[in-house]
């Protein structure tokens, strides 16, 4: 995928969220989620976008 495209799929997430609204923002995402780990396939590689996504994010507060 070059910039363009990914731009172009970058803003159309982007639109699909702003549509879905910030209530069902979550759930969205957690379906697009699953539905590109089944896509790629192998759950190593996936593993590791999850870790690559959740670093430099705040940690959840625990209780």
């Amino acid at each position: 995928m070059n910039e363009r495209e990914l731009d172009a799929v970058y803003t159309h997430l982007c639109k699909t969220m702003t549509r879905v609204g910030e209530s069902d923002a979550q759930l969205f995402l957690a379906r697009f989620a699953m539905l590109a780990i089944d896509r790629i396939g192998d759950a190593a590689v996936s593993q590791q976008l999850i870790d690559q996504a959740g670093k430099g994010l705040p940690e959840a507060v625990r209780s």
